[in-house]
């Protein structure tokens, strides 16, 4: 795929690469904690912002993936084994770092048959409502090969927020991530919001989608019952993975959240340097006050 670029977008996403005080307190106590972040796995540009502010998205079941998307920049290959103090170690953090809310997410882990990783998933949201009783959880998970008993399992820890991305449209979603079925994503989202959970997916833009599939799965999604939709610029981590196609203009992402409102979503976060966890903590608060 060629990469073209928009004309009337003035540039790529700008980012202020500044440390302070905040910052390497939580690095300190991620790397003192032995745990990962999607953070610093996933080269996430908003690091520096987030890591600056008290948050971060902890990375459980290892920093080694058993897919390989065209998007993502987190290791490939044969994980190690699973780490069973991994859930304590992490609420230990979250309660050190004193936080109100925090994002869990992990690698996918194909590997473990029996439940794919939900055990641990499970566990760590149990530990963190036990240990800092004030803190939220939101969880951002992988599909489980759509496994109903690991979804349930994960479920009936009782996340606050239950969040697996959808990733793209549907159309490239086989060229974006080959290992993975877009329909069974959107069942994965179902599933969750027919248990009774608040439910969130988010998108990247700039892969070679149109506007009016942007729209349509934004449709598709909020039909279903999601609350909370994210959309970001898709930013290419290195020359080997997909190449940006175009970088969107700031008045159509201000467009896809407009429309997104409509469409009946409580929360809609759409911005060039938007992830599907940041300011993940701005948006619970604010979904919380909608209820």
């Amino acid at each position: 795929m060629k990469t073209v670029l928009n004309r009337k977008w003035v540039g790529k996403p700008k980012i202020r690469l500044r440390t302070n005080d905040e910052y390497k307190f939580v690095q300190n106590v991620v790397h003192t904690n032995q745990l990962n972040t999607v953070c610093e796995e996933a080269r996430c540009p908003n690091i520096y912002e987030c890591w600056g502010r008290g948050t971060a998205t902890i990375m459980i079941l290892g920093d080694t993936c058993t897919r390989a998307c065209g998007f993502c920049s987190v290791n490939t290959g044969n994980p190690k084994r699973v780490d069973e103090m991994e859930p304590f170690r992490t609420a230990m953090a979250v309660k050190k770092m004193n936080l109100r809310h925090v994002v869990i997410t992990s690698v996918d882990r194909d590997d473990l048959k029996g439940d794919f990783g939900a055990n641990i998933w499970a566990e760590t949201i149990r530990q963190i409502h036990k240990n800092v009783p004030g803190c939220t959880v939101e969880v951002l998970t992988p599909d489980f090969q759509g496994y109903g008993p690991a979804l349930e399992t994960v479920f009936e820890a009782a996340p606050e927020i239950f969040s697996h991305n959808v990733e793209c449209v549907e159309r490239i979603s086989r060229q974006v991530r080959a290992q993975s079925i877009w329909a069974r994503s959107l069942d994965v989202l179902k599933q969750s919001v027919d248990y009774g959970l608040r439910t969130k997916t988010s998108i990247m833009v700039g892969l070679g989608e149109t506007k009016v599939e942007v729209i349509e799965t934004m449709k598709e999604v909020a039909d279903i019952g999601v609350e909370i939709f994210t959309i970001g610029q898709y930013l290419q981590p290195t020359r080997k993975h997909s190449p940006v196609y175009r970088y969107v203009e700031i008045e159509e992402f201000e467009n896809y959240k407009q429309i997104g409102l409509k469409l009946g979503f409580r929360v809609v976060e759409s911005g060039a340097l938007v992830r599907s966890s940041y300011h993940a903590d701005e948006q619970a608060r604010l979904l919380k006050g909608k209820k």
